[in-house]
């Protein structure tokens, strides 16, 4: 199944002095390499600080969505918090997606509460939120929120940036959102998902991208950190927190 998204790439040099020169990933596209995106899923994984959102901002930036989430049709700004890496990235793309979103858990209360200030103005016809279940975000909890968007307002045909859709969602409902998103991707659609998630980025043939201070490389998942860590705090995890709080011995 092609893809909408099929790379990215830097068109032009950052400006001396920015902090986004000294991320991984970032100096990774300076040295001229292209970030493709070869299958419907792609994740985005590694330590905190490495520059994972910053990235996957970058390129919903690029695409044309709304820096603090949303699809292509928010414009709100709450506080101008985002990097300029979007203003230096290049999409390339063969066809374009029918659907989009990107979703932020770090801003999702800033969506929900524009979609209700939306429905709310007088004359813009149907209900916004009726795209999204018909119930407030605000009204529902935080997990519930992620997954009543991800039920009912990504349509399939898309391309949808999700930014540790796992900050909001319990193990279980995390194997509801990989359900989820293997109907979307049999329906035409695209992930690309910045995550820790040892569990979310198991989904089938998907591709994993590990990023840190050295760079970008191609993992396989149980290559990953994620996983070996977890992994070896779950066969034994009296011995790893005997070792953590410096009783072993």
């Amino acid at each position: 199944m092609p893809v909408y998204l099929n790379s990215v790439r830097l068109r032009r040099e950052l400006p001396d002095g920015s902090y986004l020169r000294r991320l991984g990933p970032i100096r990774y596209l300076m040295e001229g390499n292209v970030l493709a995106f070869d299958r419907p899923v792609t994740f985005l994984v590694g330590e905190n600080g490495t520059g994972k959102s910053t990235l996957l901002e970058g390129i919903a930036v690029a695409c044309g969505f709304n820096p603090e989430g949303g699809s292509r049709n928010f414009n709100f700004s709450t506080r101008a918090t985002h990097s300029a890496l979007g203003e230096y990235l290049t999409p390339a793309r063969k066809r374009y997606p029918r659907d989009g979103f990107f979703l932020r858990a770090e801003s999702f209360y800033n969506v929900a509460t524009n979609i209700d200030q939306m429905d709310e103005e007088p004359g813009l016809g149907g209900r916004l939120i009726d795209s999204y279940g018909g119930v407030s975000l605000h009204s529902q909890s935080h997990g519930e929120s992620f997954l009543a968007l991800v039920q009912n307002r990504f349509g399939g045909e898309g391309l949808y940036l999700l930014d540790e859709p796992e900050a909001a969602l319990s193990p279980s409902r995390l194997l509801t959102l990989m359900g989820e998103m293997n109907q979307l991707v049999k329906a035409d659609s695209q992930f690309i998902i910045a995550t820790h998630s040892p569990i979310l980025m198991a989904f089938p043939g998907a591709r994993i991208y590990e990023l840190s201070e050295s760079g970008v490389r191609t993992a396989k998942y149980r290559e990953t950190e994620h996983y070996q860590l977890t992994k070896r705090f779950l066969d034994d995890p009296e011995r790893m927190l005997r070792y953590l709080l410096g009783e072993e011995g």
